[in-house]
């Protein structure tokens, strides 16, 4: 691996990020390094995003948002390593970058109890109508003698993808007297959790389902009408994962025709969503806009991690292979500290 400034070049070697200013400490240690940040607006098309990484000959790219596709990767002859200011890789066409020899570096765990922490809330507001319930009440309404609630202990968590925010997830959950039930078919599974391999098994005893896995050619559409038919009529979905997990259009005919009692979306098929989407006139819908890890220790975790992967590499001191997308790259080595098994 060559170094980011080859001999006798003196520039500032340059990362462009596309998305929102990073946190102030990451801002801190890139430009200690002397890498200057170069932001691209947010959601740029990728023609955009290869005429910025061509233009400014950049070293490096640290991903929040946009596609980072074959003409990204191959604009600038400088770069060498992507991070991703999370753990979703998506986006990030991983053997274009495999191709270039180029590292594809997720943040570790950076952002999980954020996310975790969200399926729950969104798990709670389901479960006891906050939103019916708030829009009620403001509309003049006092649904107080005729209102009936959930309980939470002893309801069915399940949870799809037992990664790393997956477990924090039902360790949440559990601590809320909920029983855990969880699929993963490469996990395998906890001390007080038995991973099933078996998805349908899951949806069909789930009071809740929370979606916890990457978007992959596998999970594309893993929810779609024929796995909705066999949640219970009064089972809840949640994604915090990616839109794409979902088949939307099946999601809207199963609340029209009362398949299944509600829906909290994080993240959506396309983002942002259009104005007119079908899902906004369902009242049994919670929606968010894609921010389970935008918390403040979440959003600093995943910054300075990511700028740690990026100096690490331009300093030709390697990667963690354990943070590796594209395991082409790493495929002989082994983790001695990573993540924890299973889908995240």
């Amino acid at each position: 691996m060559r170094a980011a400034a080859e001999s006798g070049d003196m520039r500032p070697r340059r990362v462009m990020v596309t998305g929102a200013e990073l946190v102030q400490e990451a801002r801190d240690l890139l430009a200690a390094h002397r890498i200057e940040m170069i932001y691209a607006p947010a959601y740029s098309t990728s023609n955009d995003l290869a005429a910025l990484a061509r233009d400014r000959d950049v070293d490096a790219i640290l991903v929040r948002q946009g596609q980072i596709d074959q003409s990204v990767i191959n604009a600038s002859p400088r770069l060498q390593v992507i991070a991703k200011h999370g753990s979703g890789v998506d986006n990030i066409d991983l053997l274009a970058a495999t191709a270039r020899g180029v590292p594809v570096l997720r943040a570790l765990a950076a952002n999980a109890q954020s996310v975790a922490e969200l399926a729950i809330t969104l798990t709670i507001s389901l479960m006891k109508d906050v939103v019916p319930l708030n829009t009620a009440v403001k509309n003049g309404d006092w649904p107080k003698t005729r209102y009936v609630g959930r309980d939470l202990a002893g309801a069915v968590f399940g949870v799809v993808g037992y990664g790393e925010i997956g477990q924090r997830a039902a360790s949440l959950a559990r601590g809320l007297g909920m029983r855990i039930v969880a699929y993963d078919p490469f996990s395998k599974g906890t001390a007080d959790v038995q991973v099933e391999r078996d998805l349908d098994a899951v949806l069909k005893v789930a009071d809740v389902v929370s979606l916890h896995c990457p978007l992959s050619p596998q999970t594309h559409h893993l929810i779609n009408s024929d796995r909705l038919a066999m949640m219970k009529p009064s089972a809840f979905l949640v994604n915090t994962a990616r839109g794409a997990v979902i088949d939307e259009a099946a999601l809207v005919a199963a609340l029209k025709s009362q398949v299944i009692a509600g829906a909290a979306l994080d993240s959506f098929e396309v983002e942002p969503p259009a104005p007119d989407n079908p899902l906004w006139t369902l009242p049994q819908v919670i929606a968010t806009p894609h921010v389970g890890g935008a918390s403040r220790s979440a959003l600093r975790n995943m910054a300075v991690q990511s700028a740690e992967h990026i100096i690490g590499v331009l300093e030709g001191r390697g990667y963690n292979s354990c943070a590796v997308a594209n395991r082409e790259l790493v495929a002989a080595a082994t983790c001695a500290v990573g993540p924890k098994g299973g889908l995240e």
